[in-house]
């Protein structure tokens, strides 16, 4: 086996195998769902449900201008075609910055569909989606946005699934002005989640339930109009270095499935400025 392999199984089964203590009581607050978002085990695991009437989801007590942020997420198993579970970094305001993370369900033995998008003063069209190369509803897996002023890197089980670069010098739009609280949700889609809409959502299944635990939040917290980090954090300046450059394109040979900077029907007029081999 190479040692990219020997590496990339390594990192995968310590992200799967390791937890170490967080409290949800402390970082977050269950910010709908009437009883249906529960915290357990002393705040070191968080619950969603979703069922004919309802969907729950969290927040962060705080918000961040740039961060890291680590979640383990258990999705919904078995058929969850026609749900949606979420964990996403969004900014107050109709012009608002967010960077998501959204779980697709689909029918029992189909692959969910990882949906990615960056939107910048309340334009997003960024969409990247990915299958996983594990089952997601069997374990734990953690997932992670790092955004700092130069990049935003999204990873799966420390593996780089999607980088978008700071490409201001060329005029595209990157967030970096306006903090954004960590959301994260558990709700219905059925109108177009799964194939589109195609497949429904089947309630004899509900309730459906997502877990989550072993958050960990790094960032720049930002209160009364002033943010505050630790000038140490190595996420703030953090790039991509050649193994993970090697990693995140052996995610997007093998497993992307949706990349708009590929999509030539849907821009027409020639792909996005940030998509160039150069920016």
């Amino acid at each position: 086996m190479s040692p990219f392999k020997i590496f990339f199984f390594a990192a995968l089964l310590a992200a799967v195998f390791s937890f170490s203590a967080a409290d949800f009581n402390s970082d977050v607050n269950v910010a709908w769902g009437n009883g249906r978002g529960k915290i357990l085990n002393n705040g070191q695991l968080l619950t969603l449900s979703l069922d004919r009437s309802s969907g729950s989801g969290f927040q962060s007590k705080t918000e961040y201008l740039f961060g890291k942020i680590d979640m383990q997420i258990k999705l919904v198993p078995g058929n969850s075609a026609g749900t949606v579970t979420t964990f996403y970094l969004k900014s107050e305001g109709s012009t608002w910055d967010e960077i998501d993370f959204e779980f697709l369900g689909n029918m029992s033995g189909d692959p969910y569909t990882l949906h990615t998008n960056v939107y910048t003063q309340g334009k997003g069209d960024k969409e990247q989606q990915f299958y996983l190369w594990f089952d997601p509803t069997a374990n734990f897996h953690t997932y992670s946005i790092l955004w700092n002023p130069q990049r935003i890197i999204l990873t799966v089980d420390d593996t780089p699934i999607r980088e978008f670069k700071n490409s201001e010098s060329i005029g595209v739009l990157f967030p970096k002005s306006k903090p954004m609280r960590m959301y994260a949700s558990l709700w219905n889609a059925d109108d177009w989640a799964t194939r589109g809409g195609l497949v429904k959502t089947d309630w004899s299944k509900a309730p459906f339930m997502a877990a989550y635990r072993n958050i960990k939040i790094d960032g720049c917290a930002h209160i009364n109009g002033r943010s505050s980090c630790s000038p140490s954090s190595s996420w703030y300046t953090q790039q991509m270095d050649a193994t993970s450059q090697a990693r995140l394109r052996w995610v997007q040979k093998n497993y992307m499935i949706y990349n708009y900077c590929t999509d030539r029907k849907r821009f027409p007029q020639g792909i996005p400025r940030e998509c160039a081999p150069s920016a």
